[in-house]
């Protein structure tokens, strides 16, 4: 017999993170190892848990899921990152999976695809829901502008939650310095 998949969820909301571990414990192959509510948890409890795939809130207080991503893969390198998010913007898709995500589910999604995601990824493939597949619209317009890098595109997401400088260089553990330079 296979061993199962370990799973973590971390989402802010305790309603969410309670109805997916119940959907979840409804699969002899999953374990959910925890559910946590906020990314510095997930950070800091990683290395201890040991998940073969986290299901990671995009929008969480203090550490969000893209800073969280980057984090966890440079502690477990081997964690495979499963988005959850109600946001279906090609601009939050596209930085999750620049961060490192393997995948993207919309909150919208029937529950059961959030097995065929897990499934997915534990297989070595990238998942992307049907709504977040739709907004990553191959016809990108080239205008000469410069990408951002997924480091600026952090810190830009960031701030547009209106944070300060000072508290995105906290949350990132990076300098002051470091978040105005990415910011120019």
């Amino acid at each position: 017999m296979t061993e199962s998949v370990r799973v973590l969820i971390v989402d802010d909301h305790p309603m969410v993170a309670e109805g997916i571990e119940a959907l979840l414990e409804t699969f002899d192959d999953l374990d959910v190892v925890g559910t946590l509510s906020n990314g510095r948890e997930a950070v800091d409890r990683v290395t201890e848990l040991a998940p073969d795939v986290i299901l990671l809130d995009l929008n969480m207080p203090g550490v969000t899921g893209l800073s969280a991503t980057e984090m966890i893969l440079e502690q477990r390198p081997e964690t495979r990152i499963l988005i959850l998010s109600m946001h279906d913007s090609p601009e939050y898709i596209s930085t999750a999976l620049n961060h490192g995500a393997r995948g993207y589910v919309l909150k919208d999604v029937p529950t059961d695809e959030i097995k065929t995601a897990i499934d997915e990824v534990m297989m070595g493939r990238q998942y992307l829901c049907t709504g977040a597949n739709a907004s990553l619209n191959p016809k990108k317009i080239s205008d000469g502008r410069e990408q951002l890098t997924s480091r600026e595109q952090t810190i830009l997401l960031e701030l547009a939650q209106g944070k300060s400088n000072r508290e995105v260089a906290d949350i990132l553990e990076i300098s002051v310095h470091t978040v105005e330079t990415h910011r120019k």
